[in-house]
């Protein structure tokens, strides 16, 4: 967590980007020297078979029965996490054991890289993407007290920023996000909840926060202001550190700003590199702004 000061009569701000992200737990080492997981997280299983990981600087890979060796019926399910094991080339309980201890953590290793015209693949974008908007912000100063604070269990229970907001006691927080964007052929637009490439998406409601309108507002017209596009998140699904820290203390008025991001909670996701020049630039913006001068 770092603390800038800013001019003594404007408010303290609290920007949050959560450094956990999703991964596989270790919980037994076979006779065999595979390795049994479970998720850290919410992954979806059916992506995880082939999948190379890394564990305790070992490298695996996620494996499952061929598909040669499965029964018809077997073909037309998706494999479910114990039917899952990852490989990292031992032929023994006791040969695993020497590089890995149950608890251990896998990870998914993905080469960050752009694609296409204006994207970047990458993995954990949930939250990478936060917490690479929360250092480009720091570069630069505000008339506001800024804390940046790198959270952690985000994806477990949202446990940090409940730490960050008790300790800092801010006046203001912005969450700042990967959320997901499912504007593909195969989805009804109505589900699409986000579109890559339509700018920083601002949250209205979630699984743990109802958020203030008038606040919205005051984004809404910034943004129009200074010309900056800016979508809804069309969801109301999942949640973020928004859910502990907006209850924290007396309580806390708090903005979540997504980056649109396909794919989320997977091995390899998609984001729009203008969505993430937006974002900064949106956030630079807020915390220049009026309204916060004028207290919250």
């Amino acid at each position: 967590m770092l603390i800038k000061e800013g001019l003594e009569k404007w408010p303290k701000i609290l920007i949050a980007a959560h450094m956990d992200e999703v991964a596989l737990m270790i919980t037994e080492i076979t006779s065999e020297g595979f390795l049994k997981f479970l998720p850290v997280g919410g992954i979806d299983p059916r992506i995880l078979v082939s999948k190379p990981v890394k564990i305790s600087g070992c490298n695996g890979v996620i494996g499952s029965k061929a598909i040669h060796l499965q029964k018809p019926q077997e073909r037309q399910q998706a494999l479910k996490l114990d039917q899952l094991y990852i490989d990292i080339g031992a032929s023994s309980k006791e040969e695993a054991a020497k590089h890995i201890k149950l608890g251990d953590y896998a990870y998914f290793v993905t080469k960050f890289e752009p694609l296409g015209q204006g994207y970047y693949k990458g993995k954990a974008f949930d939250d990478r993407i936060g917490c690479f908007v929360l250092t480009e912000i720091l570069k630069k100063e505000y008339p506001v007290s800024l804390i940046a604070a790198f959270t952690v269990q985000e994806e477990v229970g949202l446990r940090g920023s409940q730490v960050a907001a008790y300790h800092t006691q801010p006046d203001f927080a912005i969450i700042l996000e990967g959320t997901v964007s499912a504007d593909m052929a195969h989805v009804e637009e109505e589900d699409w909840v986000t579109e890559l490439g339509n700018g920083p998406a601002l949250s209205i409601q979630d699984r743990t926060t109802l958020y203030n309108p008038r606040l919205i507002q005051q984004v809404i017209n910034l943004a129009d202001q200074k010309k900056i596009p800016l979508q809804f998140r069309r969801g109301t699904s999942g949640g973020n550190d928004a859910g502990r820290i907006h209850t924290s203390r007396e309580g806390v008025p708090s903005l979540t700003i997504n980056v649109p991001c396909r794919y989320i909670h997977s091995c390899a996701s998609v984001v729009s590199q203008a969505d993430i020049r937006n974002t900064i630039q949106l956030v630079e913006e807020i915390l220049k702004s009026k309204f916060l001068g004028e207290g919250v």
